[in-house]
């Protein structure tokens, strides 16, 4: 008998909006108010995942933390 996981490819390479938060040591209030007044955080856009939670591209997250540009 074969089990599948549900994690897709797509969202495991992604990060909800406290986790991104957390790596970018800022609030997770500051992603979602940076998101709606201009579209982006730096550069990362997130993707709205069908449970309506955001969801971050973890390659751009790990950019931004480590200094450099996200896109």
């Amino acid at each position: 008998m074969q089990t599948h996981t549900a994690t897709s490819t797509t969202q495991a390479h992604r990060l909800s909006t406290e986790e991104a938060a957390a790596r970018l040591k800022i609030k997770p209030q500051t992603l979602r108010a940076a998101l709606c007044r201009d579209g982006h955080y730096l550069g990362a856009r997130p993707i709205k995942s069908a449970n309506r939670f955001l969801l971050w591209p973890a390659d751009q997250i790990e950019r931004l933390a480590a200094g450099e540009v996200a896109v």
